[in-house]
């Protein structure tokens, strides 16, 4: 089974633009094209687009996912470079998740904040005396 290119673009909830773009940029050069040019989309290619949209989300420059095409299409003499490159998003998306973990803090910190100003009826509540201490009424 065969699916066109907005059938995929829905599937994996992008664009008819973006999925011609890859093409543009080489980033699917495993797809199949009738005689007269329409894409033919196998499942095979949704599972691979699946891959390349997931190190896109990564951060991941276009230019580096194209080596990483150009590996897979290479064979077995380049598996290290490809577990290389995927230990190198892992560190990459944990370092993220951490910064994101910092921002959930202060973001967690800001609604209890405003939780008790909103309870006390106001922001005073949080002001501090001369001692450090918390002002409460």
């Amino acid at each position: 089974m065969t699916y066109s290119i907005s059938e995929v673009a829905k599937e994996l909830n992008l664009t008819v633009y973006t999925l011609r773009y890859y093409d543009k940029e080489g980033l699917m050069p495993f797809v199949e094209r009738t005689p007269s040019g329409v894409r033919k989309f196998k499942e095979s290619d949704i599972d691979f687009l699946k891959i390349i949209q997931c190190l896109k989300l990564t951060g991941m420059p276009i230019k580096d996912i194209k080596d990483f095409i150009e590996w897979c299409s290479e064979g077995d003499s380049t598996l290290q470079e490809r577990y290389d490159m995927f230990i190198e998003r892992k560190a990459s998306v944990q370092a993220q998740m951490e910064e994101l973990r910092k921002t959930m803090e202060v973001i967690e910190h800001k609604c209890d904040y405003y939780k008790t100003a909103i309870a006390a009826g106001t922001e005073a509540i949080h002001k501090k005396n001369k001692m450090g201490q918390s002002v409460t009424n």
